[in-house]
């Protein structure tokens, strides 16, 4: 009987010696998070623009929506002088009010939608958005792909017995050096360059975990990217492994290239040169994509 209350004394003291320790988060500036990744299926007459526009808030908390004042995407080809020429507008509004996801206005007089017939390679998209008191600018050229040779399912697994394999084939492009953006669906991705198959049919396996029951559905889409669009996803998706997607605010800050180019009068240096702290996040960039489904067995 001693021995039990000096053992029930001894957790009643170890209870007590807990402190609660108050941890003081740096106050940052809510930053300007944009969702612009617009797929081109060239089989569609218009080209699908859903611009999601998000804050930053603070530690330990989820990003918010927000909304901006204007936003709009410029097009057209570049001449000699890097001027876009053939130049056309898309004026974007909220689809519905409170989302903050921006689609090409129903209401304008003439209309904003984008035909996939206009978007081709050597096509540059300028995104202008303007969100309490600040102006953003993103430039971005059309990136083509090539579409998917073949899916199908594999038996292997990587880690876990209950992973199921997919198997993707797809050919290369032999006259550019290609760089591709691969989405597996429930904010997965991989980004890939043609480094060591230029040229080839190229096949790869990916592994899902124990979240997919036979019988269901998984689609896969592979999309075009250049270079920087290439890097920026690469470190997303190697800093997202395990968490929400790579259009969440990242434990390190990757920059995207929506740049804040507020009381600049030389678009020349459109992209922060001795600005270091003024930008926004995300990325945005107009690709070719094609999907394939795969029912799981």
């Amino acid at each position: 009987m001693k021995k039990e209350i000096f053992y029930i004394l001894f957790l009643i003291a170890l209870v007590s010696c807990e402190d609660v320790v108050d941890v003081d988060l740096p106050e940052t500036e809510p930053r300007l998070i944009v969702n612009g990744l617009l797929r081109v299926d060239k089989s569609q007459e218009f080209v699908d623009v859903r611009i999601e526009m998000r804050e930053t808030t603070n530690f330990f908390e989820d990003n918010t929506i927000t909304q901006v004042e204007s936003a709009v995407i410029g097009y057209g080809v570049p001449n000699q002088f890097g001027e876009l020429t053939q130049l056309a507008f898309s004026s974007l509004t909220e689809e519905v009010p409170g989302t903050g996801v921006y689609v090409p206005d129903p209401n304008f007089s003439s209309d904003q939608r984008i035909r996939t017939a206009a978007v081709e390679p050597g096509v540059v998209f300028i995104l202008q958005i303007q969100h309490k008191d600040k102006s953003y600018y993103a430039r971005t050229e059309y990136a083509p792909t090539v579409p998917l040779d073949n899916l199908e399912q594999g038996d292997n697994t990587l880690f876990d017995e209950d992973e199921t394999e997919v198997i993707v084939t797809f050919t290369d492009d032999p006259d550019t050096s290609n760089y591709y953006i691969f989405d597996f669906g429930y904010g997965n991705f991989q980004a890939l360059e043609d480094q060591f198959f230029q040229g080839q049919q190229f096949q790869f396996s990916y592994f899902y975990d124990s979240n997919l029951n036979p019988g269901q559905t998984v689609t896969i889409s592979i999309m075009g990217a250049h270079q920087e669009f290439y890097n920026y996803m690469d470190l997303l998706v190697e800093q997202t492994q395990a968490d929400g997607g790579v259009f969440q605010t990242p434990v390190a800050t990757v920059r995207g290239n929506v740049f804040d180019v507020t009381g600049l009068d030389n678009i020349d240096i459109f992209d922060n040169v001795e600005r270091p702290d003024e930008y926004a996040l995300g990325y945005f960039a107009v690709v070719q994509e094609f999907s394939r489904s795969l029912v799981i067995e």
